[in-house]
């Protein structure tokens, strides 16, 4: 049995408390983790984070629960001795979020119970979030609507949220939402007409302290779908970031925020016309550009070209279509690059008939630049950080080519 009575089992909205130090144990990070007689700070477990606070003048960061040696304050600073009396004080806003989210998340698992058969596999209260994993066989956005809007009707309602403490043969012939994890004597979590559920969790006395509940998306995941959500003060912080977000987006659109969705659409279809127009027109140009950079590059004695340029704000598609362009000629090498974003870009190219390895060339000029690339001995690309080394790479690899094409 636990050394620590846990009061925040029968009074999730106690805040202040005095207990007695009964051990204190050093951790590795320096900090020391006390033992209490009782304790008002709920411990890491169930899908929701400890409690944070102050013991006397120190700072509590973490609630671990260990079992029958009770529940492990971490602290951080000099440590009372064992036998003196501390007073604790629990973060209440930290609290006041944890139930919400924990018993908002109850509401919502049972909504998916009571309207799909659909139990809920686990449960986590993330930084921002929350993520519900529920046997949801066929999800939509109007299915779990329809659970959310269940769920905030029961909260609206504003019933009562109760503690039960039962044997296991009493919870045998109860209707548990799911099975309880433990034996022995369980705690249950009672909301008045819709959910009992065994859980050692901090919960609000009604469920419209928890607010609301808005879910912010969903997705399959691993045979289960993966609902994130938020409750409460979070649900408020959502709803101002995304109205913010809404506002300032229908303000770049010059229109109403009901409207910026279907504005944005257009202007998103307009936009990828546009850019398929800007392709075509950037090939004719790279086939023009091909044209004067094969008529001034000088021929070898065997009527071979290493063409060998680079140019600014232009991306590796336009390189491509460049690189295809000079290459139909016969007898061509083309060693291209860009400085394009803040990244050096490379393609090197032969025709059929000329020889040389672009793959081994591009790994080379590659380490020049602090990147990587490679592709086929016809034609390879790549790229690196090291714009400055642009111009080096490739008069290196032009070098190159020269010393292999004397040594054949």
């Amino acid at each position: 049995m636990s050394t620590t009575e846990r009061l925040y089992y029968n009074d999730s909205h106690l805040i202040e408390f005095e207990a007695r130090v009964v051990d204190v144990t050093e951790r590795v990070s320096g900090w020391a983790a006390m033992i209490l007689n009782r304790t008002a700070f709920y411990p890491t477990g169930g899908g929701q984070p400890s409690d944070t606070g102050t013991l006397n003048s120190l700072r509590v960061v973490e609630c671990i629960d260990d079992g029958e040696k009770g529940v492990l304050h971490v602290v951080k600073g000099p440590t009372p001795s064992i036998g003196s009396i501390v007073k604790g004080r629990i973060d209440w806003p930290r609290r006041l979020d944890h139930m919400q989210q924990h018993t908002g998340q109850h509401i919502l698992s049972q909504a998916f119970v009571t309207l799909f058969n659909a139990p809920t596999k686990s449960f986590r209260v993330l930084d921002q979030s929350c993520e519900i994993d529920v046997e949801l066989t066929n999800p939509t956005t109007e299915i779990i609507e329809r659970a959310v809007e269940l769920a905030n009707n029961v909260i609206w309602e504003d019933r009562p949220v109760t503690i039960r403490n039962v044997t296991a043969d009493e919870a045998a012939g109860l209707p548990l939402r799911k099975d309880p994890a433990r034996e022995g004597e369980l705690r249950l979590i009672e909301v008045e007409g819709f959910d009992l559920t065994p859980c050692g969790g901090t919960h609000a006395y009604r469920t419209g302290e928890v607010g609301m509940i808005a879910v912010r998306s969903w997705e399959r995941a691993k045979g289960l779908t993966r609902i994130e959500f938020v409750c409460g003060v979070r649900a408020l912080a959502d709803y101002r970031s995304a109205n913010k977000s809404a506002r300032e987006i229908a303000a770049l659109l010059s229109t109403g925020r009901e409207d910026a969705p279907d504005l944005a659409a257009r202007l998103l279809e307009e936009n990828k016309e546009l850019h398929r127009r800007v392709r075509a027109l950037e090939e004719i140009a790279a086939g023009v550009e091909a044209e004067k950079l094969f008529a001034s590059a000088q021929a070898g004695p065997d009527g071979g070209r290493v063409i060998s340029q680079t140019f600014d704000r232009r991306d590796a598609e336009w390189l491509r279509n460049l690189a295809h362009a000079l290459i139909a000629h016969p007898k061509t090498i083309v060693l291209l690059g860009s400085r394009d974003q803040g990244t050096a870009r490379l393609i090197f190219a032969r025709s059929p008939d000329a020889e040389g390895d672009m793959n081994a060339l591009m790994r080379e000029a590659c380490a020049t630049l602090d990147g990587r690339g490679g592709g086929k001995p016809d034609m390879a690309q790549g790229g690196g950080k090291d714009l400055e080394k642009l111009d080096e790479a490739i008069a290196a690899s032009v070098e190159r080519l020269k010393r292999n094409a004397e040594t054949l």
